[in-house]
């Protein structure tokens, strides 16, 4: 029932008429995204049970920290509900492309071949893997004599299993890299079980080659992870789906223990690695994060659905569809001008709880190839399993929204947005 309350944010009485009247067309789509929920948290939960969570895991530590038990204990709760041998999860990574950063550093030496499968990455990794300009940027992986490729998608959005397979088989590459998200790209997320048919056809042509996958954004929106089709290597943000809006920083990567053990003496000092590294804060928000991750990921995809299904009520380009099988929680949104997108992302920040008085400008963001307006009234900085939305500043003209901690702010922001775009 529209109340008064709404036109304080600016939300017509048409939009949440409106959003309702969807939201009764999405119902069957909620319900798979908290059938999706309740399998991984039980998944989570039996993490929690066999490593015998309790309260003197979360007390800070100090130094060298050495015989950490929070924080071997985190790892270990990470590695079972990601399914896998090992882990580290770690406050001191500052982002998903330090952690996919230290993961390919870590694996790769001079003459090794990096080779990805799932086109250019994202924006900020181009420059830490060197693969931009004759020069590439010191410590960069190509400055330091790695080799790169990379295989394009399809033309719709899959991975090219004969294309991959005779690559694969004449490169021997000793990293086989894939972007589970979108990134910045007009293309759906890569489903892990789309992803098995590569993995075995990789370890049939090379069994030598590491899987490393970038789950960013992906973690939780399905029942399976990549590892449990044979990736060798996951890699996220904290502050992204596994922190579970709760993590105030960090990142993670998962997988296989000979690997993990190796990226480790990168990590910090070979014949040291994870045997040491103190936290002074609590390790409390990333044990309840993680416990939390598989419910803030739902409220995100059922925010990213009805987003899609407004814009399709609206005539305008969206991707994916407001009924599509989800492996991220990125909602790619088209508009017809820079203003509408501008304006768009403006809404966002409107109805953001932090910072919701201050206007957004695109601005040349470290790491990006053309300038980026942000809206990310955030109240862990820059997490975008937080209600926001971020747009590069080019043709055609595409703005990308994800996260909620609430499905209701995500659909008050559907409603704003909605009110806006009937007035443009």
């Amino acid at each position: 029932m529209y109340n008064e309350i709404f036109s304080k944010l600016n939300i017509s009485e048409n939009a949440y008429n409106m959003v309702c009247s969807l939201e009764d067309e999405l119902k069957q789509v909620f319900s798979g995204f908290e059938e999706v929920e309740c399998i991984n948290q039980a998944r989570v939960l039996a993490a929690f049970h066999k490593n015998q969570v309790a309260a003197h895991y979360f007390n800070p530590t100090t130094g060298y920290g050495y015989d950490d038990i929070g924080r071997d204990n985190l790892d270990k709760v990470f590695a079972d509900a990601f399914n896998t041998e090992a882990a580290i999860v770690s406050p001191q990574i500052v982002s998903g492309t330090h952690a996919i950063f230290l993961v390919l550093n870590g694996l790769l030496r001079h003459g090794d071949c990096l080779l990805a499968l799932s086109g250019r990455p994202y924006d900020t990794l181009v420059d830490a893997i060197g693969i931009q300009g004759e020069t590439p940027i010191p410590n960069s992986l190509c400055e330091r004599g790695v080799h790169y490729e990379q295989l394009e998608l399809a033309p719709d959005g899959s991975l090219q299993l004969d294309a991959i397979r005779a690559k694969v088989a004449a490169m021997k590459p000793r990293v086989a890299y894939i972007q589970r998200s979108r990134g910045y790209a007009w293309r759906e997320a890569l489903l892990p079980d789309a992803m098995e048919p590569v993995f075995d056809e990789i370890k049939r042509s090379s069994p030598q080659t590491i899987i490393v996958v970038d789950n960013c954004y992906g973690e939780f929106t399905c029942v399976n992870e990549p590892t449990d089709f044979g990736a060798d290597l996951v890699i996220g943000s904290l502050i992204k789906n596994a922190g579970g809006g709760l993590a105030p920083t960090g990142g993670y990567f998962a997988g296989k223990k000979e690997y993990i053990d190796r990226i480790a003496n990168c990590m910090t000092v070979p014949g040291i690695g994870r045997e040491c590294g103190s936290y002074f804060g609590s390790y409390l928000p990333f044990y309840q994060g993680l416990f939390n991750a598989p419910h803030i990921v739902a409220q995100s995809l059922k925010t990213s659905a009805l987003f899609a299904k407004i814009f399709e009520t609206l005539n305008l380009p969206t991707m994916p569809c407001s009924k599509a099988r989800r492996s991220d929680i990125v909602q790619a949104l088209r508009f017809n001008t820079k203003e509408e997108l501008v304006s768009f992302c403006r809404c966002i920040q409107a109805v953001s709880p932090v910072d919701g008085h201050v206007v957004p400008e695109p601005w040349a963001m470290p790491g990006y190839n053309d300038e980026v307006i942000m809206a990310a009234g955030t109240f862990v900085q820059g997490a975008s399993i937080e209600l926001s939305a971020d747009a590069p500043i080019h043709e055609p003209y595409t703005g990308y929204i994800q996260g909620a901690l609430s499905y209701a702010h995500g659909r008050i922001a559907a409603m704003r947005v909605l009110s806006e775009l009937m007035n443009i």
